[in-house]
């Protein structure tokens, strides 16, 4: 189901976070728990996956992460305000050391001239560290899911390095 890329990210992103002793949770609305299930497809994984969090709809985001209904009616669910809330939202609930949240528009509907197809907001709790960003994928759906669980894992490896 996952690239070689993807497979590799997982691993490594496993093997590194299980020599911390730092556990993961990811709070997914437009991957749909894709990042969860490549974390938890390599072997071992059950050292280091908390939880995954798979709140698709706004309720859910409320409910199960804590997202302010404000702040959906405000930058909608697809903002980096929302993605925000969703990171620390798992993170207070989980305890987990890393989260990482996404939403956005893996098309082949839903774009907007504001928010179009591809968009996708990231953001991530590693520790104390909060970092958000965004990024606007090519292709079809499934392509856009997937280099939205590839850009994920990669930025969570990235910081695991940072902390050796």
């Amino acid at each position: 189901m996952f690239s070689d890329k993807i497979q590799s990210l997982s691993s490594q992103v496993i093997e590194k976070s299980a020599e911390k002793n730092f556990r993961i949770s990811t709070a997914e609305s437009c991957t749909g728990g894709l990042i969860i299930s490549a974390l938890t497809e390599i072997s071992g994984s059950s050292k280091v996956v908390d939880s995954g969090y798979i709140t698709y709809s706004n309720e859910a985001k409320i409910k199960l992460v804590n997202v302010q209904k404000e702040t959906l009616e405000k930058y909608g669910a697809v903002s980096e305000q929302t993605a925000t809330q969703m990171a620390k939202g798992a993170q207070i609930n989980s305890g987990s050391h890393i989260t990482v949240a996404v939403s956005g528009v893996a098309g082949p509907t839903g774009g907007s001239a504001e928010k179009p197809v591809g968009l996708v907001y990231f953001a991530f709790c590693i520790g104390k560290k909060n970092v958000t960003f965004e990024k606007v994928f090519m292709g079809n759906r499934h392509e856009i899911r997937m280099q939205t669980v590839e850009t994920a894992l990669y930025f969570i490896e990235e910081e695991l390095n940072k902390l050796a």
